[in-house]
């Protein structure tokens, strides 16, 4: 999910997402560990959806403005 799309999301539904993605990176990391995963790099594109959840939902919370796209 690009972060444009998670910055449109009220906390509540940041909040669900966030849920879903901990849950998919469980799963991820226990296939990873049984052998089973197909796609390695996914766990790492979970974590960084992850960490932009969390960033989004601070900036929502503390009032901050997102300055924009940066040069």
């Amino acid at each position: 999910m690009e972060t444009k799309e998670l910055r449109e999301l009220s906390v509540s539904e940041l909040k669900d997402k966030h849920r879903q993605y901990k849950e998919e990176l469980f799963n991820l990391r226990f296939q990873n560990a049984i052998g089973q995963l197909s796609n390695s790099g996914r766990i790492r594109e979970v974590k960084k959806t992850i960490a932009r959840i969390l960033t989004i939902i601070t900036e929502k919370e503390t009032g901050i403005e997102h300055a924009g796209a940066r040069r």
